[in-house]
């Protein structure tokens, strides 16, 4: 690949999904760091993402924004990492189902629950939150993958999400949860990112 990666980012954000996702590749990136309310939302950055939020990765001159298009996207860009399924295969099919389902349904139920004011079920992409928790125990209940026998951006995805909403307390910690995640927070990437992001929020603490 010859266009270069920029990833801009915040290392207490969405962005620390990205992040992993960039060091699972093992593409070469530069990383630009951004803060809120500031430069996430200078004349410069907005000209490249209007919402103003992170991340956003820019390869070559192409803008590419939502944390799920960008992880699918260098999933693509890797292939001989395997991190998605061959192309029209019915598994990255799945793959793309469990992707959006934590972007879409879960963190829509998630901030919904958060702020008291669910929306009705028939309209609600997150239908009810029975529906919607029994799916999710269920995708992973005594899975170590989502999908097929090895790790995937649907792993990455989905154990990113759910370890962030146990950690803050927004899902219980069941062990079917716990279980699941523990095995992918191990893989070298998502501890080197972590360590990468880490030591940026003690910096600018210091």
């Amino acid at each position: 690949m010859s266009d270069t990666l920029t990833f801009h980012t915040h290392p207490q954000s969405r962005g620390r999904i990205t992040r992993w996702m960039l060091e699972e590749t093992g593409l070469r990136y530069d990383a630009v760091i951004l803060e809120y309310g500031t430069s996430m939302k200078s004349a410069q950055y907005l000209a490249l993402n209007p919402m103003g939020k992170v991340p956003a990765l820019l390869q070559g001159s192409t803008v590419i924004t939502e944390n799920a298009a960008i992880c699918l996207h260098l999933a693509d860009l890797a292939p001989w990492k395997g991190l998605l399924p061959p192309v029209g295969s019915a598994e990255r099919g799945a793959c793309y189902r469990w992707v959006l389902f934590a972007a879409g349904p879960l963190e829509a139920f998630v901030t919904d629950r958060r702020h008291g004011s669910l929306a009705p079920p028939m309209e609600a992409g997150y239908g009810t939150a029975e529906d919607l928790m029994h799916t999710l125990e269920t995708a992973v209940a005594g899975k170590r993958y989502l999908v097929g026998d090895s790790f995937t951006v649907a792993d990455l995805y989905m154990a990113s999400f759910l370890s962030y909403y146990m950690r803050v307390g927004e899902l219980e910690a069941k062990p079917v949860f716990m279980d699941y995640c523990a095995v992918h927070l191990q893989r070298p990437a998502s501890v080197r990112a972590g360590e990468l992001d880490d030591a940026l929020v003690t910096a600018s603490a210091a």
